[in-house]
């Protein structure tokens, strides 16, 4: 009972959400405080952080590769033709639940045509809608309008209208919680079992590969533990991307890649943004939590400490369009591309969330909970450090310590640091060439007329890291710190 209440307090709570901010704080400010006294063991600490980015660097390039040869196979494959071998197959049933606020109805339709197009039958899916009521008569009628166009074309087409209820905080995850609870009431009417419905979370411009639904459909049904998994294809954010700015398209380039790089990394993969699980699962754990922001890292954690390790993330090797950030006017797109890369960062608050359940599960391995809490804490540690170690640290020491510049290790400190990040910056054009090759999957090939630009823009990846990457990640970690919460604010895409 103490230990229950203990865990449940505020004061356990704002412990564990200011560990890796206070960490974060500690590692950018180090070369400073700790050359006044250790130079030699500060410079030591900087190149174990650039040979650990190397390593990071060179595992990403190598899971990329394996990643595209997959890709080029899934390809290849009829899966509606595996699937209908499938005795099995007819009992599944599909629901997209397309989280919109605001956005304009062409949009919704490209995406609506991308389902359409899906090869599966379309007596099996479903769209539902999911709106927020606080939008008003505008969403009544971009939902009227879809309604009609689309409601003969899938076994259903659903509005729901989410109202936001006491205690919820406006984002995604509250919005699918309501939208999944709608198809939990729709299934009873319809006397559908959650086990054979699987629910697919997507945003209003997620552009499907056809092949998606029979892909996912085939690996669900032939998974003997299929009610404790999530599925997810890398979403790449090229469908507008020579449109992009110079700098978004910099950052669309690097995020995409990292993502396609990811998919391979089996033991570790977690779903991001467009995702499938089963509406069983969902119902198990409570639907998303409603009140955080990032809610796809955050369902799977709920789903993890309630089943254990059965819960895993199964990797679909189509890849999944999407627009990057593009706003009205240059400044406004900065500041969107901003504020999306902060409430991204905002899923370190995921960490305290799985520190606190490591204490309270004890059905599951506090290996396996440790594994998983040293994996999240990590992303959301190098995410606002890398910059500030990797561009000034090394620098930094005979700067504070003028003495230790005459040290041999003071004359090597820039030296040998220059050295791996040029090794590092070598291996760009190898992620350069998976840029190129997946932007060819998703109709944004490069022209000729584009190569300049394609080559130039790299020069400016250290400013482009700092102001759309490094500094939106610590302003998160900066507020977790000072217990300042962090309002969802929708990214605007023309």
């Amino acid at each position: 009972m103490i230990k229950t209440r203990i865990l449940q307090s505020r004061y356990a709570y704002r412990f564990a959400e200011s560990l890796v901010p206070i960490m974060v704080w500690l590692v950018i400010t180090m070369p400073i405080w700790l050359s006044l006294f250790h130079p030699a063991i500060a410079s030591y600490l900087i190149l174990a952080f650039f040979l650990y980015f190397l390593y990071k660097t060179i595992k990403t390039v190598y899971f990329a590769g394996i990643s595209y040869t997959l890709i080029q196979r899934a390809e290849r494959i009829n899966w509606f033709g595996k699937l209908k071998k499938r005795k099995n197959y007819p009992e599944i049933y599909h629901f997209f639940i397309i989280a919109n606020y605001k956005e304009s109805a062409s949009k919704l339709k490209k995406t609506l045509d991308r389902l359409r197009d899906q090869n599966y039958p379309k007596e099996k899916i479903s769209i539902v809608l999911a709106m927020e009521e606080r939008e008003g008569e505008a969403a009544r009628t971009r939902g009227a309008e879809l309604t009609k166009e689309y409601q003969d074309t899938f076994a259903g087409f659903y509005t729901a209208y989410h109202p936001l209820l006491e205690g919820e905080v406006v984002g995604k995850a509250s919005n699918g919680t309501y939208a999944a609870k709608y198809i939990s009431k729709l299934a009873r009417e319809k006397n559908l079992e959650p086990e054979n419905i699987i629910v697919t979370v997507c945003d209003a411009d997620s552009l499907m590969p056809k092949n998606y639904l029979p892909y996912v459909t085939y690996k669900f049904i032939m998974d003997k533990d299929r009610l404790y998994r999530f599925f997810w294809a890398p979403v790449l954010l090229y469908s507008n991307f020579w449109k992009l700015p110079l700098p978004v398209r910099v950052q669309s380039i690097l995020s995409s890649v990292a993502r396609f790089a990811y998919l391979s990394q089996k033991d570790d993969l977690i779903q991001i943004s467009t995702y499938s699980t089963n509406l069983w699962l969902l119902e198990k754990v409570g639907y998303w939590d409603t009140d955080i922001i990032p809610e796809d890292w955050h369902i799977y954690l709920q789903a993890f400490f309630k089943f254990g390790e059965k819960v895993k993330t199964i990797p679909i090797y189509l890849p999944i369009s999407r627009d990057g950030v593009l706003s009205t006017g240059l400044l406004n797109t900065f500041r969107s591309r901003y504020s999306q890369e902060r409430r991204w960062a905002w899923g370190a608050s995921d960490i305290p969330y799985a520190i606190l359940r490591f204490f309270n599960t004890p059905h599951i391995k506090p290996l396996a909970k440790l594994k998983k809490i040293l994996f999240i804490t990590e992303v959301h540690f190098l995410w606002p450090t890398s910059f500030f170690i990797l561009t000034l640290s090394a620098s930094i020491p005979p700067l504070v310590n003028p003495e230790f510049e005459r040290t041999v290790m003071g004359f090597l400190l820039p030296k040998l640091s220059s050295v791996i990040l040029t090794l590092t910056s070598m291996l760009l054009v190898v992620m350069l060439y998976f840029d190129h090759k997946l932007r060819e999957k998703v109709d944004a090939k490069t022209r000729i007329r584009n190569l300049p630009m394609l080559f130039i823009q790299w020069y400016f990846l250290p400013i482009i890291s700092f102001f759309f990457s490094s500094l939106p990640a610590l302003e998160s970690h900066t507020r977790m710190l000072l217990g300042k919460k962090l309002e969802y604010k929708v990214t605007e895409k023309v």
